[in-house]
């Protein structure tokens, strides 16, 4: 599969993933400061969530163990993460998977 093969190698290891995963199209904002630039800001979505991150959807290209902030637009509640896979440019952009650092078990306000 082709798709594994562009997984970082950690993840592509990992026999089994750390909790129940759900797609899930929840409102974030993304702050990131990139390479040593000034902090940015844009507006994204998730396609799928669990209780230690998601596959984010980011209108800018956010490079591999970038750190980043999220926030659930839902819910309010913010929480840091890093950036562990990119995926694709597709036309409402780009796939990111985010490992959440700080995160509370109900951060994404769906039961997993």
């Amino acid at each position: 599969m082709l798709f594994t093969q562009d997984l970082p190698r950690d993840i592509r290891m990992r026999s089994k993933r750390r909790g129940p995963r759900m797609n899930s199209r929840v409102p974030v904002t993304i702050e990131w400061r990139g390479t040593g630039g000034p902090l940015r800001f844009e507006a994204g979505f998730t396609r799928v969530v669990n209780n230690y991150g998601c596959l984010l959807v980011s209108p800018r290209e956010i490079g591999v163990r970038e750190r980043v902030r999220v926030t659930n637009l839902a819910t309010r509640e913010t929480a840091n993460g890093v950036v562990v896979w990119k995926g694709t440019q597709r036309s409402d952009g780009w796939d990111l998977g985010v490992e959440l650092l700080t995160a509370d078990l109900n951060f994404w306000g769906v039961e997993l």
